[in-house]
């Protein structure tokens, strides 16, 4: 798969049943790329907070350059510097919700920014990965549920959206984006953990990168996601309000989509 894949080590780790440790199960390299397999056993999860924060919610870390890596990633970028890494993929190995692993690309020549596709076929690896190691053969299965073929296609995370923070380029499943707004050529993303993006790309891209049946625009500035409103403010005539989850300030609705706002929250 690394071979394939064009990179120079590729791996797979393993949490304990109590998520405080991992091994490493499985790894290849290519010519004279280092193995570390054996020095990483139990290791504790410690090692790989910074990362491990972001396995837990099911989202894949690409990082095109670990020098980059903000101060909170400090303990991984060391680790990640001792085994000569120049670029990291990591994807969760998913099974009912829960990690049960990491799965993930090194590249220790050159530098790699990696493309969506790549990372969409890691997530597919993962979910054959989980399927086939935490899937006991002859468990019983409910009536209802599907044959293993099909269950390892269901069970595939969702389409991810990218972001790009610091060098870092996060996965985020866009029902945890709040709304969008411009900022020039720029655009804020507010993500439902109280965090703000400032991503590359324009508002018109990202209104054509979000699903229609939950985001839609509230001001030519602006896009947001009906699932985190908490409420519409609508006293003033001339000034409406909408007060978003985990967002820092309320959000202007312009006269033109008023009527869109009332069809699409049953106001």
């Amino acid at each position: 798969m690394g071979e394939a894949a064009g990179v120079d080590r590729a791996w797979l780790l393993e949490y304990s049943a109590d998520m405080l440790r991992f091994r490493n199960t499985h790894e290849w390299c290519r010519g004279q790329t280092s193995p570390y397999l054996a020095e990483l056993q139990e290791a504790p999860v410690t090692l790989i907070a910074w990362l491990h924060k972001y396995m837990m919610q099911g989202q894949a870390v690409a990082v095109a350059d670990v020098t980059e890596l903000p101060r909170t990633a400090r303990a991984i970028q060391v680790e990640f510097l001792r085994q000569g890494n120049k670029s990291v993929l990591s994807v969760p190995v998913l099974r009912d919700g829960k990690p049960r692993g990491i799965i993930g690309f090194d590249t220790t020549e050159r530098h790699r920014a990696w493309a969506a596709d790549e990372i969409d076929a890691l997530f597919r690896c993962a979910g054959l990965i989980a399927l086939a190691r935490y899937d006991a053969p002859g468990r019983d299965r409910p009536q209802h549920q599907p044959s293993p073929a099909r269950h390892a296609v269901d069970t595939r995370s969702p389409a991810l959206i990218y972001l790009s923070m610091r060098g870092v380029v996060r996965g985020v499943q866009p029902e945890s984006i709040v709304g969008v707004r411009s900022a020039g050529n720029y655009s804020e993303i507010w993500l439902d953990s109280g965090a703000m993006v400032l991503d590359s790309r324009a508002l018109g891209l990202w209104s054509t990168l979000l699903p229609e049946r939950i985001f839609f625009r509230i001001h030519r500035s602006a896009i947001i996601n009906a699932l985190h409103v908490l409420d519409v403010d609508r006293r003033s005539v001339d000034r409406w309000q909408i007060r978003m989850r985990s967002a820092d300030r309320s959000w202007s609705v312009s006269r033109s989509y008023r009527q869109h706002l009332r069809e699409r929250m049953g106001i």
